[in-house]
């Protein structure tokens, strides 16, 4: 069992090591699904033990890119390759929501040349566009013939919990030919229900929220940051305890297969 978890700053990595996490997504902005993180969090997370995955996603919105907007994914590719990260998260849809394979493969092509290169593969994830197709399983298809190695998805559905059918019918479909990595509101009371689909990985946030405050304990500056702006009444960050409690399920999981 595999648990990734996504986070979107330097604390966020810490927590996802010592809660037990896997592999990472490395990722910024995560309130808005995730973006493509800055260079020097790129740089920090090459100092963990654990594989990271960079998430190429230049803005928010929808996956129907324009070509200079591919031609930034692909320099993000180049740069996690450049950074020795063990991998990239990376997706197009045309405007009908249906995947866009033909800069897919050029994207795809661009990854395994760039791996080679540097003597190691770079590992390739189709994201959640996937999930936005009126033809998951056909989309699937797709996916494998393209070379990615792994599909991250929720189903269909917004979240990997509501879409449990459509899940093991993509694992069936898969048949060890491309992983599927279940993802959107994992956590640690709904996690057997999704591996219970034959899934063995999964991907989550183990996000909390906590209210902004000083130091000291006093509101008064946080307060004025939140009046210009500069911060949120609440944050959100990577719960080490929620990773932990993710973990140990999945550990458990294991031992009970065994």
């Amino acid at each position: 069992m595999t648990l990734e978890i996504c986070v979107d700053d330097i604390a966020g990595l810490d927590a996802a090591v010592a809660g037990g996490g896997d592999r990472i997504e490395l990722c910024a902005a995560l309130a808005l699904g995730g973006l493509t993180p800055s260079p020097s969090l790129i740089a920090a997370a090459t100092t963990i033990p654990i594989p990271v995955h960079l998430l190429a996603r230049p803005r928010e919105g929808g996956f129907h890119y324009t070509a200079r907007e591919a031609a930034m994914i692909a320099a993000d590719i180049t740069a996690a390759s450049d950074s020795g990260l063990a991998g990239v998260v990376i997706g197009a849809s045309r405007k009908d929501h249906s995947l866009d394979t033909d800069l897919l493969a050029e994207l795809v092509a661009h990854g395994r040349t760039l791996g080679r290169a540097r003597g190691t593969p770079l590992s390739l994830t189709l994201h959640r566009a996937i999930d936005l197709c009126d033809d998951m399983p056909a989309a699937l298809d797709a996916a494998i013939a393209l070379g990615f190695d792994r599909v991250l998805t929720s189903g269909g559905q917004p979240k990997a919990i509501d879409g449990l059918a459509m899940l093991a019918t993509l694992h069936r479909r898969a048949a060890g030919r491309i992983v599927i990595l279940a993802g959107s509101g994992v956590d640690a009371d709904n996690v057997s229900e999704i591996l219970a689909t034959g899934i063995g990985e999964v991907h989550a946030s183990c996000g909390s929220l906590v209210v902004s405050s000083d130091e000291d304990g006093t509101s008064a500056t946080a307060a004025r940051e939140r009046q210009f702006g500069f911060a949120p009444a609440a944050r959100r960050h990577t719960d080490v305890t929620r990773v932990r409690n993710l973990k140990a399920v999945l550990c458990n999981t294991v031992g009970q297969v065994a």
